[in-house]
């Protein structure tokens, strides 16, 4: 009988097939990781696909949108008018019946008439041919610069004078695009472009060779050409940037004043007055993003990736709405304390604005009634010129379309001006006799 036990088989056979299983699946892995290295490295090597040839005169977002159709999917997406911040967004509402003492400091011009929160870049056009301001009152072409991507088409046919002299209503024919990926881009290379006279003839009078523009400078740049202060000229209605001494109000004011241009005459105190249009430009460069070198793009067209493409945001938008990618790729913070800090600076540039619009009614207030007391042109020229530096100013940071973020010092600065301005008016008016001073409480910070 064989009382030998069973050979039993070595350890170190065990370890062999697990080390040699082992080395399977770690090959395979790398396997699966090369294949998909390799797809990702072909997919971003291969878009944009040249699907279509874009030709120079294209307008139509959704032919650009065949080659670039994250881009164009983005973009389509600021059709949603249902975003709203606390000062804005996408969702229209009457800003008159908002913040009702709009309707005096404008008396006499279309703004008092209408103005609302606008939507989304892809209503541009849209949204003009619907305003009373252009319904109501006979406008220039020169309107359109911006609302339609066939301007430059319309400015090449007709000539740059003859396209911003020439009615509006003679023109809205003609326009058909709003915004357009030619806006902004060449479509033979895709570099960004400029394609607005206005903002050339501006950037050169200041100095600044845009053949030289850096990508991140033009990301800026191509934001610049629209969302500015403008005037049109008196005799030509030539559309034109007053930025001859600076950037800041307080230079143009100096050179509205140079110039004796007035956009209207109030129909109360009858002081020459500005209306100022949307100037995010030049309040952005006052303030420490722009100083930092960041741009326009980069909070609100932040860099996004699908898949192995990285391509801009082209979903325009508050980055109150999309904290992460427009807040977060540099500041650390959590959301909630990012979103704390915005609220803060625009629920105190609010309240300054409404504190402003009560001064501004006061001085509108005591003019009227210094000239209905008997006052004479020449005893409120002083008035006059102190309600018009005031509005100008409320104007600047109300018109803008941060409510103070994108400077907030300079927003607060600019506001604490307009207020004493306003205060000095009425006292001015209320020395020529007719009421006595009071101060407004009406129109108190939501």
């Amino acid at each position: 009988m064989n009382t030998q036990e069973p050979t039993k088989k070595s350890p170190s056979r065990w370890w062999l097939i697990a080390a040699f299983a082992g080395g399977l699946v770690i090959m395979g892995l790398i396997a699966v990781l090369l294949v998909n290295i390799t797809t990702r490295k072909a997919e971003g090597e291969q878009y944009p696909l040249h699907i279509v040839e874009i030709a120079d005169d294209e307008l139509d977002p959704s032919v650009w949108g065949k080659n670039f159709p994250r881009h164009y999917d983005s973009f389509m997406k600021t059709q949603d008018s249902t975003i709203s911040t606390p000062f804005g967004g996408s969702v229209p509402f009457d800003r008159l019946e908002r913040f009702p003492a709009m309707t005096r400091i404008w008396a006499g011009y279309a703004f008092s008439k209408d103005h609302n929160e606008e939507r989304g870049h892809y209503y541009m056009l849209t949204d003009q041919l619907e305003t009373q301001r252009i319904q109501l009152v006979e406008q220039p072409g020169a309107c359109a610069n911006c609302h339609s991507a066939d301007a430059p088409r319309l400015i090449a046919e007709m000539g740059w004078e003859e396209f911003n002299h020439t009615p509006y209503n003679e023109l809205k024919a003609d326009l058909h695009q709003g915004t357009s990926c030619a806006d902004c881009h060449d479509p033979q290379t895709m570099e960004l472009r400029i394609t607005r006279p206005a903002f050339i003839n501006a950037m050169t009078q200041r100095g600044v060779d845009l053949e030289t523009a850096t990508r991140q400078e033009m990301r800026t740049y191509v934001c610049a050409q629209c969302h500015v202060e403008y005037y049109f000229e008196s005799e030509t209605k030539v559309l034109t940037f007053p930025w001859e001494k600076g950037l800041n109000i307080d230079d143009i004011d100096e050179y509205y004043t140079e110039e004796g241009f007035k956009d209207w005459v109030h129909k109360e105190t009858n002081a020459p007055m500005i209306k100022i249009q949307h100037p995010e430009f030049e309040m952005f460069t006052s303030g420490l993003h722009y100083k930092s070198g960041v741009a326009c793009a980069d909070c609100h067209m932040p860099y996004m990736s699908e898949g192995a493409v990285k391509i801009s945001d082209h979903w325009l938008r508050s980055p109150m709405v999309n904290i992460n990618a427009a807040c977060q790729t540099c500041h650390r913070q959590d959301e909630a304390a990012l979103l704390e800090r915005i609220n803060t600076i625009q629920d105190r540039t609010a309240g300054l604005l409404r504190t402003t619009e009560d001064a501004l009614i006061d001085a509108i207030d005591a003019i009227v009634a210094a000239q209905n007391a008997g006052a004479t042109d020449e005893q409120l020229a002083n008035a006059r010129q102190l309600h018009r530096r005031s509005s100008l100013r409320w104007d600047f940071v109300s018109s803008e379309n941060s409510t103070g973020f994108h400077s907030p010092q300079e927003s607060a600065r600019i506001l604490a001006d307009a207020i004493n301005f306003a205060r000095q008016a009425q006292l001015e008016a209320e020395r020529l006799g007719g009421t006595s001073t009071t101060v407004s409480t009406t129109n108190a910070a939501p």
